[in-house]
């Protein structure tokens, strides 16, 4: 599904140029659940934004379904963006004067979707990623840290795309909200196929994942299976 050859990523400005990705090759196949991990600086969210279309590489090619997308512009990329890519952030990015539901819908709305189709989608959205029905209704400021992300998640699935991006989605929860949300990733994965790449620097979240990618320094220094990978649920060994 993902295909990276030579991904080379300079930022420049009058004095300073700074090399964020190098000659990053790097495969992603469908239904896979992948963790980029490294720490502070190393390159890796810049990786997530080039596989999210969110940025172009200084050099190398992208293929997203054998479509090479490194070099489109930036109206064909918005239109991948809306159409195959779910994106999740550390900061949950709801708006506080709309319910649940409606920050679900919202995607759709900015598609041109009519009401009845968009609660329809949406409640899909929210049932597939686990969400309980009792706080459809709510507001974020009613909802614990983890349930305003499983709210995130519920609206990147709402267009219902290829791929799911996580930037850093646990930063803001303890271990044990963190946890919930990474079932959902889990489940979402098992379940419903969904590709999901996950990016952190810690590598208990990494391992919830089913390979793990390293990047330091802006080079891929190692690519793995998990070993030991922590599967929240048991029953999702027999889904895959």
């Amino acid at each position: 599904m993902i295909k990276l050859e030579k991904i080379t990523k300079i930022y420049k400005n009058s004095e300073i140029e700074t090399i964020a990705l190098k000659n990053i090759d790097l495969e992603i196949k469908e239904r896979e659940f992948v963790a980029i991990m490294g720490p502070s600086g190393s390159g890796k969210s810049t990786l997530m934004h080039i596989i999210g279309c969110l940025d172009k590489p200084t050099s190398g090619k992208y293929y997203l379904q054998n479509q090479d997308v490194s070099k489109l512009s930036d109206d064909e990329l918005a239109e991948i963006r809306k159409n195959k890519i779910g994106f999740v952030f550390q900061a949950f990015n709801l708006l506080p004067r709309m319910k649940v539901i409606e920050q679900v819908e919202l995607p759709l709305v900015y598609s041109g979707i009519g009401y009845k189709e968009r609660r329809e989608r949406a409640i899909k959205a929210l049932r597939d990623s686990g969400f309980p029905e009792k706080f459809w209704e709510y507001y974020p400021n009613q909802l614990s840290g983890g349930m305003q992300q499983r709210v995130a998640i519920a609206r990147a699935l709402v267009n219902d795309p290829l791929i799911i991006l996580a930037d850093e989605p646990t930063g803001n929860l303890d271990t044990k909200t963190g946890e919930i949300v990474l079932d959902t990733f889990q489940r979402l994965n098992f379940e419903f196929g969904k590709t999901i790449v996950v990016v952190t620097h810690e590598e208990y979240v990494a391992k919830h994942a089913e390979r793990i990618i390293l990047i330091k320094d802006g080079e891929l220094i190692d690519d793995y299976k998990v070993k030991d990978r922590i599967i929240i649920n048991h029953n999702y060994h027999t889904l895959k």
